[in-house]
């Protein structure tokens, strides 16, 4: 088993530069009120990259949390057909890691947002703060250590309620929520406490996650042990993994060079994929992996059953 330094020592190496402070604009807008009409598109951007070469709309909104985060969402209102959705709002929201873009990665039968999109539902993406188009806040900067003292129990109390309430009053209607790992996780903590109940249909809870003990991912089940990130905490690392600019090239890199198969980079890191299509590794790299909370990880990992 690899010890706590080399492991630290592979991510501060691949993840810390000069260049993670700089806080770049990721698009253009014109705002009007909370929602945001795209005039100029980046080459990355969920709308460039992935919306319109399936011929489709999309809308930008903003959503401030009552601690002050502003997050991001977007919507599918009409789907390839052109037909503006008659059917309920449903609200996808990702896990952890990830923004919004892997519910719409894959072709349009084969991903998610889009195959609710052409059946008539009203698509509403959620992204989580500090993912990258939900990096804002009302007094602080991704530079800020407190802009990352928070964990998934904040996700719960803030964003979550955020996203639902926004999608209810825009719509007047309850909606449907699909989430997925971390997003199943949130959704269950908010049930629990009977918060939310009245403004859902119905949830769909794709790879629930209660404990972390069965996890398959090596890589992971390494880190918990060695306690990583809280040694990346203590250090003074308050966003994980620090630096994702620099990373993610990098595994894009990797993946380019013939003879290696991204399939494999990414079990390394979540254990077994039956259904990844390794073909798209290239499209996944340029929007994923999204930093989270150094404290999200810490309270994640106490998940383990000892």
């Amino acid at each position: 088993m690899p010890n706590f330094s080399s492991v630290l020592n592979l991510l501060v190496l691949f993840s810390v530069s000069e260049n993670t402070a700089a806080i770049k604009k990721v698009f253009s807008a014109n705002v009007k009120g909370d929602i945001i009409i795209h005039s100029l598109i980046t080459d990355d951007t969920i709308c460039k990259s992935l919306v319109q070469p399936q011929d489709k709309k999309l809308l930008w909104f903003q959503v401030t949390t009552k601690d002050g985060y502003i997050l991001s969402m977007q919507r599918i209102p009409v789907g390839r057909s052109g037909k503006t959705a008659d059917k309920p709002p449903v609200l996808l929201q990702h896990g952890i890691l990830v923004d919004a873009a892997p519910w719409l990665l894959n072709s349009p039968e084969e991903s998610l947002g889009f195959i609710l999109a052409d059946n008539g539902f009203d698509v509403w993406l959620a992204n989580t703060r500090g993912t990258k188009y939900s990096r804002g806040h009302t007094s602080l900067s991704p530079n800020d250590s407190a802009y990352w003292e928070w964990s998934w129990d904040e996700l719960v109390h803030y964003d979550l309620s955020s996203f639902v309430q926004y999608v209810h009053d825009q719509t007047g209607q309850k909606l449907h929520y699909v989430g997925h790992s971390l997003g199943t996780l949130i959704a269950l903590a908010a049930f629990s406490k009977q918060e939310l109940l009245n403004m859902f249909r119905t949830a769909a809870l794709l790879s629930p996650i209660a404990y972390l003990d069965q996890i398959s991912s090596q890589l992971t089940k390494v880190a918990a042990q060695l306690y990583l990130a809280e040694e990346l905490y203590r250090l003074g690392y308050h966003q994980f993994p620090p630096g994702w600019d620099v990373l993610a090239p990098f595994l894009e890199k990797i993946c380019n060079t013939p003879g290696n198969n991204c399939s494999d980079l990414m079990t390394a890191m979540t254990g077994s994929n039956c259904c990844v299509n390794s073909s798209k590794a290239g499209v996944l790299l340029k929007h994923e992996p999204q930093p989270t909370a150094t404290k999200n990880i810490i309270h994640l990992s106490q998940k383990r059953e000892p």
